[in-house]
């Protein structure tokens, strides 16, 4: 149960360790607060954080949340020569927790030029 999250590289088929990642919560965004650091993390070489979920089932409450995956600086440091500025730099993912009894997981498939994601389990 909790959140969690994986990366998988399409353009070498292989998980994006050394990717920088940041997890907000968004919940105020309507009221115009800002969005809310909660964490940083790199990923490992399975391309999840190497923590453990971002939430066990206790400490995930229902609301917003955005992860944002730094994508250009990733594929720049597997020697991928990109553009300038890049087609993707960051991918935010906003998404929302309804029920907390559940286990969300966001996984990324990322390339330099897409991106896909899905409500995995």
């Amino acid at each position: 149960m909790g959140l969690s999250t994986h990366v998988l590289d399409t353009m070498h088929g292989r998980p994006a360790g050394g990717m920088n990642v940041q997890l907000f919560t968004t919940q105020g965004l309507a009221q115009g607060q800002p969005a809310v650091l909660v964490k940083r993390f790199v990923l490992n070489a399975d391309g999840r954080n190497p923590d453990g979920p971002l939430y066990d089932s206790a400490s995930l409450h229902a609301g917003t949340y955005r992860l944002v995956f730094d994508v250009a600086a990733y594929f720049k440091a597997q020697g991928v020569t990109l553009p300038e500025p890049a087609f993707l730099d960051q991918v935010s993912l906003d998404f929302g927790v309804a029920d907390t009894r559940q286990h969300y997981h966001v996984p990324l498939l990322v390339s330099p030029w897409s991106y896909s994601t899905y409500r995995g389990s």
